[in-house]
């Protein structure tokens, strides 16, 4: 069954599954979200509009909404662009976010949580490996996302893992499995979005609720791409023609300075400074960053 044996066999051999990525990088470009991905939840709330090329979601008192890639991937650059939900946002929760099944899944998060009117969203990310999370970091904006739509992109490969958005890294998860760190590798992973009420911890850890008066609350997306190896097809599946830049891909001093720009101006909190949460010492990831 080509690859699929290799999900199948938790012991399959890392370097087989890097050579055939490597040398047969597939694409799954997606443009229709009538082709691309599956309403899942939401009971009429989801809503795909313009030929395909604009996907709604709306939240009301009664229920949220979501869908998910149709495909899964090993590795790929995952894109989307999001307008918020405008306004008094408070308690809302709009994600995109790529997640394999399971108690000992992995998982790559990006949660913006709603604010009152005028006060910033933020931006929570997550990273879980083999079902262990509690990596969060949570950023400012340096815009509002509730005005247009913006790029919000996920790097995942051998190496680390990037959070983009529009193009400037904001945070990596370095692959640290040389100090006994899981990285996500081998659990094949789908794309989600979902737009959910979370009143009891999203805005200013839930003393802030959802003012209903303003529902339904709705949330934009558009140009969805996902440039990665589709799984379980196999190596049939990944076309040769495609370049797999991404699989490799690391930064260069312009990123790392822009990474630097951003973590120090924008990130509100990080996991790996957080003392009192860790008495006993930061996590191993933390000292190898």
């Amino acid at each position: 069954m080509g690859m699929a044996s290799c999900a199948s066999s938790p012991k399959a051999s890392l370097l087989l599954l890097l050579a055939l990525l490597a040398t047969s990088a597939s694409t799954a470009l997606a443009g229709n979200f009538y082709q691309d991905v599956d309403i899942t939840w939401g009971d009429g709330r989801a809503k795909i509009l313009n030929n395909g090329q604009l996907l709604t979601l709306s939240l009301d008192k009664y229920s949220g909404s979501g869908f998910q890639s149709k495909d899964q991937y090993v590795y790929g650059k995952f894109d989307m662009q999001l307008k918020l939900v405008p306004g008094n946002s408070a308690g809302t929760v709009t994600t995109f976010y790529l997640s394999s099944q399971g108690a000992a899944h992995d998982e790559i998060d990006l949660e913006f949580l709603g604010n009152l009117s005028g006060d910033p969203y933020v931006l929570h990310t997550n990273v879980y490996s083999q079902g262990k999370g509690n990596r969060e970091q949570q950023f400012y904006l340096w815009f509002d996302p509730t005005k247009d739509f913006h790029t919000y992109s996920i790097l995942w490969n051998p190496r680390h893992i990037v959070i983009y958005v529009d193009g400037t890294p904001i945070r990596e998860f370095r692959n640290r499995e040389s100090v006994g760190v899981p990285y996500p590798k081998s659990q094949a992973m789908r794309v989600y979005s979902s737009l959910w009420d979370a009143e009891d911890w999203a805005t200013r850890g839930g003393l802030v609720k959802t003012d209903w008066s303003q529902a339904p609350f709705m949330a934009a997306f558009r140009n969805y791409n996902a440039n990665g190896c589709v799984w379980p097809s196999g190596a049939s599946s990944c076309s040769s023609g495609t370049s797999s830049s991404w699989m490799w891909e690391e930064f260069d001093a312009t990123s790392l300075k822009k990474l630097r720009w951003v973590q120090k101006n924008y990130m509100i909190y990080n996991y790996c400074t957080d003392v009192k949460r860790f008495p006993q010492g930061q996590p191993p990831e933390c000292f190898a960053s």
